[in-house]
């Protein structure tokens, strides 16, 4: 049976989610999360689109990706097939490096925007690798909640809406959901 086509436009925003095959790890060190962000940055340049929000995790990936000219699926495959080139060559292997298809679904309104976002951001809280989100590097976090701060992520479309003083209010809201049990209501 054929998979069904993904919904695309320009201006199309998705919540994009990969893991590592077998859930094996994707990262293995400093090295590896450099070189994924090196591709997004080419990647940016040679296909572009915004990245609203993304976490890199050990085993799995998480970006909010909204397209300008391109389908996700031109954007994803560049990244993914270059970081599997490298990983295998890296890790002298063969074979897949992503589990399955990646996982998109299209955010519709802020709202979902906002929570999707404070979702990715508190993965390396909720996997407990740390205890604030703040203290995870390979996040797209810090921009959102210091002002100036220069990252590979552009959150300026999320934190327009929230008002006067947005840094300190996104804080604010990502801290309220890490005290409530709704960790799966975003997936």
């Amino acid at each position: 049976m054929p998979r069904k086509p993904r919904i695309w436009y320009p201006g199309a925003i998705y919540h994009a989610t990969a893991r590592g095959n077998r859930k094996n790890n994707l990262f293995r060190d400093r090295k590896d999360y450099q070189y994924y962000i090196l591709l997004i940055q080419k990647a940016k340049e040679k296909i572009p689109f915004i990245l609203h929000s993304y976490c890199l995790m050990p085993n799995h990936i998480h970006l909010i990706i909204e397209t300008i000219e391109h389908p996700l699926s031109q954007i994803i495959h560049y990244l993914h097939s270059n970081y599997a080139k490298y990983f295998n060559k890296r890790y002298d292997y063969i074979g897949h490096v992503f589990q399955d298809r990646y996982y998109a679904k299209l955010i519709k309104n802020w709202k979902q925007m906002i929570d999707t976002s404070s979702y990715i951001h508190l993965n390396p809280v909720r996997s407990r690798y740390v205890k604030s989100p703040e203290d995870y590097h390979w996040s797209s976090y810090k921009a959102f909640i210091k002002v100036g701060y220069k990252n590979l992520a552009d959150p300026t479309k999320i934190l327009t809406n929230l008002g006067d003083n947005p840094h300190d209010k996104y804080k604010f809201y990502v801290d309220t959901k890490l005290n409530t049990k709704d960790w799966d209501v975003i997936k």
